[in-house]
């Protein structure tokens, strides 16, 4: 199960790494994104929310404090589903179908991130192939 545990954590990390690269290459126009959301301070926003995707990710992918980066990525993947994807309010129903999208992919990673902490911070030695010990 060791393996399968690493090929998980693998294929989970793929978005944010992939995500995190975006926010740091095409930061600009994730600005004016987040700011039409009514973010303050977008740029700086987008730049923290990719420091702590790269992170969180690297975390999990590696096993260093597992369950740590696990929960950096909720607390990312939770405030970004409400503040960026605010499905409720929009009233095209394309972009409010798209926004749910998002909305339901964000909580669903979250909800993933939150297994993922429990399961290494109650049985991280027992699931190996990690650097450290859970931290919790």
């Amino acid at each position: 199960m060791d393996v399968v545990a690493l090929i998980g954590r693998i294929l989970f990390v793929l978005l944010f790494l992939g995500s995190a690269f975006g926010h740091f290459t095409q930061s600009a126009a994730m600005a004016g994104y987040a700011a039409s959301r009514g973010l303050p301070q977008p740029r700086l926003a987008v730049i923290g929310s990719g420091v702590l995707m790269l992170v969180g990710a690297l975390m999990v992918l590696l096993g260093i404090w597992l369950d740590l980066g696990a929960l950096l990525l909720v607390l990312f993947l939770v405030p970004t589903a409400v503040l960026m994807h605010p499905f409720w309010k929009e009233t095209d129903a394309t972009n409010k179908q798209n926004e749910m999208v998002s909305f339901q992919k964000d909580i669903s990673l979250a909800g993933a991130a939150l297994l993922i902490l429990a399961l290494y911070a109650g049985h991280g030695a027992d699931l190996g192939l990690t650097i450290t010990d859970p931290l919790f």
